[in-house]
């Protein structure tokens, strides 16, 4: 058998001080988790995209997931700029309401605390056909 080199024997014998290592280590603050949809939230949203995907008008989603914000990005082609964004925001929970729909130039069409009431946006309004 091959003996140890003196330094390393003597380095493990010769400790008997216990160490903190969170003196040596700099703490690091936990990142905060990333805003999502809720299952329930999730489940609204979807089946407005069924639908709308149904009659030939949505075709493609993408869903983000940042720090400050969760978006449901609807497209009509995958290639092109959104055609609305579903976009919670818990910070303005308290104020305005959390969930907002906003369309391709960025304008706000519907803010509201009740994802279901802020969706009301997409209902298909009846139209008056002149004959």
């Amino acid at each position: 058998m091959a003996q140890k080199p003196e330094s390393q024997t003597s380095s493990v014998k010769g400790s008997g001080k216990v160490v903190d290592l969170s003196q040596y280590r700099p703490s690091k603050k936990p990142e905060p988790l990333p805003v999502t949809f809720h299952r329930r939230e999730l489940d609204t949203i979807l089946w407005l995209y069924g639908r709308m995907v149904g009659d030939g008008e949505w075709r493609d989603y993408a869903l983000d997931h940042m720090k400050d914000r969760a978006v449901f990005s609807v497209f009509k082609r995958a290639g092109e700029m959104p055609l609305y964004r579903i976009e919670k925001n818990p910070k303005l929970a308290a104020r305005q309401g959390a969930f907002s729909v906003t369309n391709n130039a960025g304008m706000v069409l519907k803010r509201g605390h009740d994802l279901k009431q802020v969706l009301k946006v997409f209902d298909k309004k009846l139209k008056l056909v002149e004959k």
